[in-house]
């Protein structure tokens, strides 16, 4: 495969991510291009975004799809989930991501 065909199948997909904001907060959004939205929310970009009034900013965690569909439903999982299963991802511990979930789900 020639090299402009690599960079370019790199270049592609979608990228899901979560910024760690000054207040703390997370931002979780989807880009097909994480530099460029970095670059946007570190130099704020648009002032109606969330995270306009709360940098500096820190990337914490992000995932590459290549099927949009696919980014867009980790998406949402993720902006569901608590702060500290957040936290375990980050750290990529899936046995705590697995445990919060069952305590989550065992609450009635």
């Amino acid at each position: 495969m020639p090299d402009h065909e690599i960079l370019k199948k790199m270049n592609s997909g979608f990228y899901v991510y979560i910024l760690e904001c000054h207040d703390g907060s997370y931002y979780t959004g989807i880009t097909n291009d994480l530099n460029r939205r970095m670059q946007e929310h570190h130099t704020g970009f648009d002032p109606g975004c969330y995270t306009y009034t709360k940098r500096p900013l820190e990337l914490k965690y992000f995932e590459h799809f290549q099927n949009v569909n696919e980014a867009i439903s980790w998406e949402k999982q993720i902006k569901g989930w608590s702060r500290k299963k957040k936290q375990a991802l980050f750290d990529g511990n899936w046995e705590k991501i697995k445990e919060l979930a069952k305590s989550k789900n065992n609450k009635s």
